[in-house]
């Protein structure tokens, strides 16, 4: 059996996803710290306590890090937006996350990346983890920034970081393109647990996805994780619309996030239109 982890870091715990982790992560860390920048659903209970942390601010961010010894950063801005907020929580948060990492001598990290790092790559197309990152907006490449902040300090210092391009994270796939991205819940805590526990992961980028037949990535860095999904989005197949032949989703494996334009909020324009 892993060994237990002393104190874990789950930033974004406020999140969908943080909070997801918040709950299937306890059984493998005898103490947890949660930080958002916004307060929690719920309070800390027995094994947790919460930092309130703005990323951007390079004191509480070395404070929310001391005397924790493995980190799962889900904080920042999670979709595209403005520029200011993905300034903030996803370039100089991230530096600020790995400087202070350093500082206090964590080990390992285990990084929310983004499918949307490599969205501009069609639908037609099988992509791989060695290939070149084509962000489909501001937000994916500010992931895509994560990930090589992350390669420097473990060629640099030694720190460990599992990547993980998360795919569409919800209960249930919705839309046809679910059918290729879809992550269920249980397979991403398996997917975070596995990236953990991992002996030596060195410096890891993996997508993360479930056991999906129609998926557009080749990953066998995953297996290397000893991680298997156990669910599949073909058995939703028969409950999901088909596409109209107007839809993005039809061209990028970016969907519907490439018509949102950072210039306007995160919005869709009027007079967007796919291309290709």
């Amino acid at each position: 059996m892993a060994q237990m982890i002393q104190r874990l870091l789950i930033t974004g715990a406020a999140g969908r996803l943080g909070t997801l982790l918040r709950e299937g992560l306890k059984p493998y860390a005898k103490s947890i710290r949660l930080s958002d920048i916004d307060a929690l659903t719920e309070p800390a209970r027995d094994g947790e306590e919460f930092l309130r942390c703005d990323l951007a601010d390079h004191e509480a961010v070395s404070h929310m890090v001391e005397g924790v010894s493995t980190i799962v950063h889900m904080g920042g801005a999670a979709y595209e937006q403005y520029f200011e907020p993905i300034l903030r929580g996803n370039l100089i948060g991230i530096y600020n996350l790995y400087d202070a990492a350093l500082a206090h001598g964590v080990k390992r990290i285990v990084l929310a990346s983004s499918n949307h790092v490599t969205g501009f790559y069609g639908t037609d197309e099988v992509v791989s983890t060695d290939m070149a990152a084509r962000p489909d907006s501001l937000y994916a490449a500010s992931k895509s920034f994560a990930e090589m902040v992350s390669s420097f300090y473990f060629h640099r210092h030694g720190i460990e970081t599992v990547c993980v391009r998360i795919g569409t994270c919800i209960s249930r796939p919705k839309s046809q393109r679910c059918l290729a991205t879809w992550l269920s819940h249980a397979d991403f805590v398996e997917l975070i647990r596995c990236a953990l526990q991992a002996d030596n992961v060195g410096h890891l980028v993996v997508y993360g996805v479930s056991n999906n037949p129609r998926k557009w990535w080749r990953d066998e860095a995953a297996e290397r994780l000893g991680y298997h999904p156990k669910d599949s989005a073909a058995d939703y197949a028969d409950q999901i619309a088909p596409l109209s032949q107007n839809d993005a989703h039809n061209l990028w494996q970016g969907g519907q996030v490439l018509g949102r334009d950072y210039r306007c909020g995160g919005k869709v324009p009027q007079d967007w239109k796919p291309d290709k």
